[in-house]
C-alpha cells in the first residue's frame, strides 16, 4: 500500500518526530493541607504521574478534576494549573519558588504541606520543536487523562510509569537519561491513548492527517520541505483539482496550501536555528528558497523575528 494514502503510518511519522528537549523532573512528597500553583511556561507539556493517594488538579476554565493512584495528566500549550489536596485547599505556593532539594540541573525532590494523608507526584516539564510535534500538541484538550484504574496492569503505560518511578527513587548512573527517555514514550503512549479515544481526534488537522487525499499532501510537504511545491504539484499528489484541492485543505487544516507550506518551512528554521550552527544561506537553500534575502523575508515575517535574533536569542 502507498503509505502516503495510509493514515496509521502517516500519524505513526508525527508521533515518531514527537523528541523532547528541557525535560525537568520533580519528585513530590505532599502533606495534607497542601496546593502547588504551576506557572505558565510556553510551549511546553507538563506531564503528572501520581504514585500513591490523591490530588485535584485545576487548569484554567474547566472544572477540578480528581486524580487518584496511578492516574497520568497531561497539561499541553503551556497553561499554567494548579495542584492541591482538595480544590478549597487555600493559596497555591508557586512550586518553582519553593524550597527543595536539586539532584542536578534537571531534577529535583520537594517535600511540602501539612502533616496530615500524604500523596506522592511524579512532575515533568517537556518542550517539543520540531513542527509537527507542536501541530499535534496544538490539538490537545486542555488535558489529558489517562485514568489508573481504566489501565490493566499488563498495559504498556503501567509499565513505563512503573519504571519511570523506579529509576526517580532510586538515582543510579545513567537514571536521568533513562527517564527522559521513558518520560518521551509516556507522553506518545498518552497521545495515542487520546487519539483512540477522543471524538476531538478526528477535527482540524489530525483530521487532514488522516485524509486520504489531503493527508498525501500534508505527508509529502512534511516529508520534502524544501520540494519545488506550488498548488498545482500539492494538488496532484492529492489527485484533485487545483480548485478543489485548495478549498478543500483551507477548510480542513485552517489555511491555504502555500501558507502551510511557508508556516512549515519557517517552523523548521526556527528549530535548526536554535538547535545548530546552520547558516542562514544552508537553511534557505535546503527550504526551497533561492535566495537568502527572500527566505529572510519569509522567516521574519513569520515568525515574527529576523534569523539573527532568533540565533542571538539562543546564546544569550
Amino acid at each position: 500500500m502507498d503509505t502516503l494514502r495510509n493514515p496509521t503510518d502517516r500519524l505513526g511519522r508525527v508521533l515518531h518526530r514527537l523528541r523532547m528537549r528541557g525535560t525537568f523532573y520533580s519528585r513530590a512528597d505532599l502533606g495534607e493541607p497542601w496546593a502547588l500553583d504551576m506557572p505558565v511556561i510556553p510551549d511546553s507539556v507538563s506531564f503528572h504521574v501520581l504514585t500513591s493517594g490523591t490530588c485535584w488538579l485545576t487548569v484554567p476554565n474547566i472544572e477540578p478534576v480528581e486524580l487518584r493512584t496511578g492516574d497520568l495528566a497531561l497539561v499541553p500549550h503551556g497553561a499554567g494549573h494548579q495542584l492541591s489536596s482538595h480544590p478549597d485547599a487555600g493559596p497555591a505556593a508557586r512550586v518553582d519558588l519553593l524550597p527543595q532539594e536539586y539532584l542536578n540541573p534537571h531534577y529535583s525532590t520537594l517535600q511540602y504541606g501539612g502533616t496530615g494523608r500524604r500523596s506522592r507526584l511524579i512532575c515533568g516539564i517537556v518542550a517539543f520543536d520540531e513542527p509537527a510535534a507542536r501541530q499535534l500538541l496544538r490539538q490537545l484538550p486542555a488535558v489529558v487523562l489517562v485514568g489508573g484504574p481504566a489501565i490493566p496492569a499488563s498495559t504498556a503505560i503501567r509499565d513505563t510509569l512503573r519504571l519511570m518511578s523506579t529509576e526517580l527513587e532510586y538515582l543510579r548512573p545513567g537514571g536521568e537519561a533513562v527517564a527522559t527517555r521513558l518520560a518521551d514514550i509516556l507522553i506518545v503512549q498518552a497521545i495515542r491513548a487520546w487519539l483512540e479515544q477522543d471524538s476531538a481526534a478526528q477535527t482540524g488537522w489530525l483530521r487532514a492527517i488522516q485524509d486520504p487525499r489531503i493527508g498525501g499532501a500534508l505527508d509529502a510537504i512534511h516529508s520534502e520541505p524544501g520540494g519545488d511545491w506550488n498548488l498545482e504539484r500539492l494538488a496532484q499528489r492529492a489527485s484533485m483539482s487545483r480548485s478543489t484541492f485548495a478549498a478543500r485543505f483551507h477548510e480542513l487544516v485552517g489555511e491555504p496550501p502555500m501558507s502551510y507550506v511557508t508556516r512549515w518551512r519557517m517552523n523548521l528554521a526556527h528549530s535548526r536555528l536554535l538547535d545548530s550552527d546552520v547558516t542562514v544561506a544552508k537553511l534557505a537553500g535546503e527550504l526551497g528558497y533561492r535566495s537568502e534575502a527572500s527566505f529572510h523575508r519569509a522567516f521574519s515575517r513569520t515568525i515574527g523575528q529576523t534569523p539573527g535574533d532568533v540565533r542571538s536569542g539562543r546564546s544569550a
